[in-house]
């Protein structure tokens, strides 16, 4: 008996326990199943009935155990896949730094300059990019040096920036500033090289142009240049200069000689050049070169002497090209190797440079027989064909002369046959046979 007691009684407060546990269950869902009446629709299934697992006081004071985080793998830890972040980030950040520059620098690159005005810039040898960029700021060109370096830079022209002067037009941008320089868009000036000038006095001019630079070894050779209008750069060598007017005229002489009458009777080009240095230096008027030219080829097919004023200035002065006072009657016939009044034919060499027209007249001379031409006291030459009309000619202008001189009214012309209408400018002596000894011949220009 004290057994079963003693058993009961141990299974008493579990069996106590357990029936507190199955009321407070009843009691719960007692609740939830009002709630679920009152609250609930209708034909709606009230909620599953919850268990409560009740715990112990020293239970409930213990913490709740938190899910550990989860540790980086080794991969990600790695140095490679640490630099390689590093990088990226870095990458992206030069390239927004780098498109914001781009940005700012291609506004700046587009944008209309400060010049106010158009403006010419001579740029020197041997400068750096750095250095134009400075002078161009200078200059009111541009704005940013930096933005200049940069595109130059960056499109590789460092050596392509070429010197010289140019011009830069009125708000020209940085693009067009830029362009203008690599592409030598320079300015060049004009020099001109009138016809009939000797080589002395052709280099004479180059020496006193300031376009030009440096010295010139030796005076060329009479007749090697072209005189005409030309264009250099600022800064050229004069010696570059004259090769290029050397040039110039070796083509004029080489085409005027191909496009000859097949009856011309010169035989060499050079010839062509002797001749029309003549030409040249007794007539300036157009609308004479190949009449006058055609005098002087109708002497050479008879054997007559030129006889040319000009051949006699050339043989007495040489390159100095002027005399610089009337012929004297006893250098009419002084021997010199140029005096066609004294020599055969043509003279040895040419007594100018001849003009590309004078080289032309003298290949195609005008279909003429005339042998004579003196000048008609107003700018322009009266032509014949006979000795005797010629020296009417001479007579009417010694007439003219003495009006000038006296101050009285000049006579009136008596018709001359062969005749050319009279117009200014200068005047040129006659190509005639032999005059009064001791007397100056009539003044030249």
């Amino acid at each position: 008996m004290a057994e079963t007691n003693n058993v009961t009684s141990d299974l008493m407060p579990r069996e106590a326990a357990q029936a507190g546990r199955d009321a407070a269950v009843r009691a719960s869902s007692r609740d939830d199943a009002g709630a679920g009446r009152r609250g609930a629709p209708s034909g709606e299934l009230v909620g599953e009935t919850r268990r409560i697992n009740p715990r112990s006081p020293r239970a409930a004071l213990e913490p709740e155990r938190v899910q550990v985080p989860t540790k980086w793998s080794k991969r990600a830890r790695h140095p490679l896949v640490i630099f390689g972040n590093l990088v990226v980030t870095i990458v992206t950040i030069v390239m927004l730094v780098g498109g914001m520059v781009f940005g700012v620098a291609k506004y700046r690159y587009e944008t209309p300059g400060p010049l106010e005005a158009d403006k010419i810039v001579n740029i020197p040898p041997r400068l750096g990019v750095r250095d134009i960029a400075d002078l161009l700021v200078k200059e009111g060109v541009i704005e940013h040096p930096l933005t200049f370096f940069i595109s130059a830079q960056m499109a590789k022209l460092r050596n392509d920036l070429r010197f010289g002067e140019y011009k830069f037009a009125k708000q020209a941008s940085l693009h067009d500033v830029i362009n203008k320089i690599t592409e030598g868009k320079v300015e060049e000036h004009a020099v001109t090289l009138p016809e009939g000038l000797t080589s002395e006095q052709i280099v004479q001019r180059l020496l006193e142009t300031d376009i030009l630079t440096g010295n010139i070894k030796e005076i060329p050779r009479e007749g090697s240049m072209l005189p005409e209008t030309y264009k250099f750069v600022r800064g050229t060598a004069r010696d570059q200069a004259i090769q290029r007017v050397q040039q110039a005229q070796a083509r004029a002489v080489q085409e005027a000689w191909d496009r000859r009458v097949p009856d011309l009777p010169l035989r060499t080009p050079q010839q062509l050049v002797i001749l029309a240095s003549i030409v040249e230096k007794e007539t300036g008027r157009a609308d004479e070169r190949t009449r006058v030219a055609a005098v002087f080829v109708n002497r050479l097919k008879q054997k007559m002497r030129l006889q040319s004023d000009p051949t006699i200035i050339y043989g007495l002065v040489g390159g100095k090209g002027s005399l610089g006072r009337p012929i004297l009657r006893t250098e009419i016939l002084q021997p010199t190797p140029y005096n066609t009044y004294v020599i055969e034919g043509l003279p040895p060499g040419p007594i100018a440079n001849p003009g590309r027209a004078a080289l032309e007249a003298v290949a195609n001379p005008a279909r003429t027989k005339e042998l004579y031409f003196v000048a008609d006291g107003t700018g322009g030459h009266v032509f014949s064909e006979t000795l005797d009309q010629h020296e009417k000619n001479v007579a009417r202008l010694r007439q003219i002369e003495a009006a000038q001189r006296d101050g009285t009214p000049v006579p009136a012309a008596t018709p001359t046959v062969g005749a050319t209408p009279a117009t200014p400018p200068a005047a040129r002596r006659p190509a005639a046979p032999a005059r009064a000894a001791q007397q100056p011949a009539a003044p030249r220009p």
